[in-house]
């Protein structure tokens, strides 16, 4: 089976982290901090880069695993915290597919001048179905496809970012400016930008497929979690100097705003346009491929059913990605998307969590020759391990980051994350018994 190298495996990261995000989620930061929208940008890009070098360690010392977080989770927690986790990480994909796909819609319908919203969703679901394909072509064929996508953007952007630069008012953004809204609309506006860079565990769960395994897959993650957070930081202060921050509100295409308050060309919008375009599908394309692995290795550790495990000759995972692609596009219809992605967050904000604890105990055992047998029932390589470093700061400093993101989620988000998770419980323990497996006693104390 072709593999995919270090480029094809940073694309498939930041086509799952640049996608409607920077092209929406920019303007609802300043909406929320002003000019502090960099402040959080910053903060976000820092927790966002902790949680990559988790993210990477944890891929290397298990490089057979294509589920991310959810495998994590299952070899170091066990099948209870695994099962829950990897509900709530296949929740968050197919509220991702659902959304951004319906993104791509509503801007094609727009360039198009077709208003109609049956329009849009039959937009949306071809593109799951094109993109599904593609993806069943097999993951090397995806990540090319994905290169030229990523490339096109990214060289949008940056030409966006110049233009900004060149014709803006560096008088809109001040140090006093930075602060104005105060911390909590910078810390509203950064809990918010979280979602954006919530594709990168999308390389975790290719690992297999990727040349050099856990250590080139480490050396992706992180370089899509830096390149993207360049990128948004820069995105922003040139809206910024195009525009004063009032003036964004909540536009749902706050680069164009951005550039006619600015009297761009023509060319240079519609090129923003069509980027936009692009961005969405190349995201979907990296959540398809993320959740399509994460059904299969559920399935591979029999905690989703069996049928789920089918192949074709190309190695592509053909039942778990049509069961992706079916997902998504029933959520289409859904309702109130801003729920579910709210939601969404809730299940990338847990499984970060999640992810740095496993580093805690996975150090903590190694230096425990009493625990070193459970080190080992965990089956992880020992060689070509990259190891983050700062250990153990960085875990530390993230799960308090993270858990105060968790307190900033809206009141629906918490309570339909709460929900999932002891749904999941519940349907965990019914499986568990009608198997007629025995009780498990644990003493804790």
């Amino acid at each position: 089976m072709e593999k995919v190298g270090l480029i094809g495996a940073t694309a498939i990261g930041l086509g799952a982290i640049i996608g409607a995000g920077i092209f929406v989620l920019s303007g609802v930061a300043i909406h929320l901090a002003g000019s502090g929208a960099i402040i959080a940008f910053l903060i976000t890009g820092a927790v966002a880069a902790m949680v990559a070098l988790e993210v990477g360690e944890l891929a290397s010392r298990m490089p057979g695993e294509r589920g991310a977080s959810y495998s994590f989770t299952y070899k170091v927690f066990g099948s209870e915290l695994g099962f829950t986790t990897g509900m709530l990480r296949l929740l968050s994909y197919v509220a991702s597919i659902a959304a951004i796909s319906t993104g791509f819609g509503s801007y094609l319908a727009s360039m198009l001048g077709i208003g109609s919203i049956a329009y849009q969703f039959a937009f949306s679901i071809a593109l799951i179905l094109l993109l599904a394909f593609v993806i069943h072509r097999g993951i090397r064929r995806a990540a090319q496809t994905d290169t030229v996508l990523v490339g096109f953007k990214v060289l949008v952007l940056i030409i966006f970012i110049v233009f900004g630069l060149y014709v803006g008012k560096a008088s809109n953004i001040s140090v006093a400016s930075l602060f104005g809204s105060g911390w909590s609309g910078i810390f509203a506006a950064g809990v918010i930008s979280m979602f954006a860079y919530a594709g990168f565990q999308s390389i975790a769960s290719i690992t297999p497929y990727i040349k050099g395994g856990g250590k080139t897959a480490a050396r992706a993650i992180i370089l899509s979690v830096v390149i993207s957070a360049l990128l948004y930081i820069g995105v922003t202060v040139a809206m910024l100097m195009m525009a004063p921050p009032g003036s964004y509100g909540l536009s749902a295409s706050p680069l164009a705003f951005a550039l006619s308050s600015s009297n761009a060309p023509y060319i240079l919008s519609l090129l923003v346009s069509i980027a936009a375009l692009v961005a969405t599908a190349s995201a979907t394309l990296a959540m398809l491929v993320g959740c399509n692995m994460l059904i299969y290795q559920m399935s591979i550790d029999n905690l989703l059913p069996g049928f789920l495990k089918k192949s074709n000759s190309s190695g592509s995972k053909t039942n778990s990605l049509a069961l992706a692609g079916l997902l998504g596009i029933v959520m289409l219809f859904a309702g109130n998307i801003y729920v579910i992605a709210a939601i969404s967050n809730f299940g990338t904000i847990f499984s970060y969590l999640i992810n740095s604890l496993a580093i805690i105990k996975i150090r903590m055992l190694e230096r425990s020759s009493k625990h070193r047998d459970v080190l080992r029932s965990m089956h992880m390589s020992g060689k070509n391990i990259f190891s983050m470093p700062l250990y153990p700061y960085i875990p530390v400093a993230a799960v308090i980051m993270l858990a105060l993101f968790f307190l900033g989620l809206p009141i629906t988000a918490l309570a339909g994350g709460v929900a999932v998770v002891l749904l999941s419980i519940i349907v965990y323990y019914i499986l568990r018994e009608s198997e007629g497996k025995p009780i498990v006693r644990t003493k804790l104390f």
